[in-house]
């Protein structure tokens, strides 16, 4: 059975379960999950990410890693971590810009944290030359402990499951995953509170209402976020406690052991409502709904959230940049410059410009995409000042 008939029964049997759990088996299923299975990067796969765009995102990273280890006092060890490294385009950028300072290389191990075994086997051809030989673990937690970390994430918290809910007359209700009339997926949903007296259960475009909980494989408490009650009816939001936990791991890591973790992706810098659960096929938009585990799903970082509960657990948390700010701050326009001048063919200029766009410019990346840095107190990251 695919997974789109797995998830049709099991709603047929169980009710209706959260968009969060969705997103998650849409992507992690270990028969049909996107990411277990069949990710497709770059140019002629589902979605490009910035290190596809141009060599100078990665590279203008590794220099930022490189001040960083400076101001931390160059120790080693030092665990250079990625986490969710795709295609390992980013950290082979990366390293490409560490041969500058041989010390650090020398200094560093390299970790790469990524949970889908195709793209564990494209990373290790991507650096099967690189100064430093990779090691993978599954998650941040299996990483050893013990030494300072520098940690980036890029396109990470998109990710990670959240939840959805919807003000309506009656109070908070969760957008859940159910069955229409004909069988099809559907949205639809479900009060959080039992129903007002004599009020029969009711189906409300998603199917049943569950009888039971669905075994969760992440954080699904369908709590709504801490949101005035003076919404308007129908307003959506989401929240994502998996994006909050993984805010909370790095920042604990850094401020027990040193170092510093850039993150990068886009979504809010502050808090907002509105559904950003999209499904990429193609470099097209398709319906989440369409085709389970086919194609790439992701909804917008929480950042205000993330750096909460980093900040919680005891890490300091720089401003949330844009992208375009972020890489306007480390020279990415001398780099252009310096890499037209380096490679005079024709039409090359012309081609660094639209990467620059592509990343810096307002209508692209440059304004969607936010970069947060978390760092152990006392340390004053390149662009982040240590509050």
């Amino acid at each position: 059975m695919s997974l789109l008939d797995r998830l049709r029964a099991q709603i047929a049997q169980d009710g209706p379960i959260s968009v969060a759990e969705y997103f998650t088996r849409c992507l992690h299923d270990p028969r049909d999950g996107y990411y277990a299975t069949r990710p497709a990067l770059g140019e002629g796969g589902d979605f490009l990410t910035a290190p596809g765009v141009s060599q100078m995102f990665g590279e203008l990273i590794g220099l930022w890693l490189l001040e960083t280890w400076t101001r931390m006092g160059r120790p080693s060890p030092v665990r250079l971590v990625e986490m969710g490294p795709g295609d390992g385009t980013l950290i082979s950028d990366i390293l490409r810009a560490a041969r500058l300072l041989p010390e650090f290389l020398e200094a560093a191990d390299l970790w790469l944290v990524e949970v889908s075994p195709p793209l564990r086997a494209v990373q290790a051809a991507t650096l099967a030359n690189a100064p430093l030989t990779p090691r993978w673990a599954d998650r941040l937690e299996a990483v050893p402990a013990g030494a300072p970390l520098l940690l980036v994430a890029n396109e990470v918290l998109d990710c990670l499951p959240a939840h959805q809910f919807v003000r309506t007359q009656s109070g908070w209700a969760e957008r859940v995953v159910g069955l229409d009339a004909a069988g099809a997926l559907a949205f639809g949903l479900k009060p959080l509170g039992p129903p007002p007296v004599g009020e029969a259960a009711r189906r409300d475009g998603g199917g049943n209402l569950p009888s039971r909980q669905n075994p969760p494989s992440v954080d699904l408490r369908s709590t709504p976020p801490p949101q005035g009650e003076d919404l308007p009816i129908g307003t959506l939001v989401e929240s994502s406690p998996a994006q909050a936990a993984l805010g909370s791991e790095i920042g604990h890591r850094v401020a027990r052991d040193g170092g510093a973790a850039l993150l990068i992706d886009y979504g809010r810098d502050a808090p907002g409502a509105g559904d950003t659960l999209q499904a990429l096929k193609a470099h097209t938009k398709v319906s989440p709904l369409a085709e389970p585990g086919q194609a790439d799903l992701t909804v917008w970082a929480d950042f205000p959230a993330v750096l909460a509960a980093a900040a919680e657990a005891g890490a300091a948390v720089g401003p949330i940049l844009t992208q375009g700010a972020f890489l306007a701050g480390l020279g990415i326009e001398a780099r252009a410059q310096a890499l037209a001048a380096a490679q005079p063919q024709a039409n090359q200029a012309d081609k660094l410009a639209r990467q620059l766009d592509r990343l810096t410019g307002a209508a692209q990346m440059g304004q969607l995409f936010k970069v947060v840095c978390l760092s152990a107190p006392g340390l004053s990251p390149p662009l982040f000042e240590d509050p």
